[in-house]
């Protein structure tokens, strides 16, 4: 069974306390230049202290770039291009999370988790939750994007038992980071989820409009926002 790896980012903005995101998490091309894959794996070193090059991985583990998915966009005005990579063994018998022994950037990283892959299709509470947790794994509702019914995913991904505290005892994964999850889940397994989804992977065709109306220039207002209304407007275009 595949897991997805993912990070608990620490309060700072634009990102919300507690938001967790597909490691490595929404990170920045440092150049023009810089391809995604590039960019994903220079974020993972500087978060995780996940090698760039495989040569410098510890000799039991392999890391091999899948693929990209289509870009999605965030109410922050940000791009996000998923970059999806395998993080394995070679051996069923040896645990690749075990293995890794990541190092988290204190100041950017406040926890690392992993959840089974396949969970993310389904809304059933099967992943050892207890009394404790006082959570439901899956939770949705649907919401307006650019005049478009868009589904919202919640996943309450419970902490280990040796993990947890009297503060949380969920790692929350929501809104884009979930969405892009489920699709990774979708293509990997090539299964639909047993609750109500969007069958669109990304928003290449909002972002084109974005652009063509102005947005994400090169110089980026701190705390900008995509309003109801500058959706309304890029939504005609």
């Amino acid at each position: 069974m595949l897991d997805m790896s993912l990070s608990q980012e620490v309060c700072a903005q634009p990102f919300r306390k507690g938001q967790s995101a597909k490691r490595s998490r929404v990170g920045k091309a440092d150049t023009l230049e810089e391809t995604p894959i590039k960019t994903a794996r220079r974020e993972a070193l500087e978060e995780i202290g996940l090698p760039c090059d495989e040569r410098n991985l510890p000799s039991h583990l392999q890391l091999e770039h899948l693929c990209e998915l289509p870009s999605y966009c965030a109410l922050t005005e940000l791009g996000v291009r998923p970059c999806v990579a395998f993080l394995h063994t070679g051996d069923d018998a040896l645990n690749a999370e075990e293995g890794l022994m990541p190092r988290p950037e204190p100041k950017e990283v406040a926890a690392i988790f992993c959840a089974p892959l396949p969970k993310f299709l389904s809304d059933r509470d099967d992943m050892g939750r207890d009394a404790k947790t006082g959570s439901e794994w899956y939770k949705a509702f649907w919401g307006t994007w650019f005049n478009t019914r868009v589904r919202v995913h919640q996943f309450n991904v419970p902490r280990r038992s040796k993990e947890r505290d009297a503060a949380q005892d969920i790692y929350k994964v929501f809104g884009m980071t979930a969405r892009m999850i489920l699709d990774t889940a979708r293509l990997a397994y090539a299964e639909d989820p047993s609750f109500e989804y969007e069958p669109r992977i990304g928003d290449e065709n909002v972002l084109h409009k974005l652009l063509k109306s102005g947005r994400f220039s090169v110089e980026k207002t701190p705390g900008s926002l995509i309003t109801s209304d500058d959706a309304a407007v890029v939504a005609k275009l």
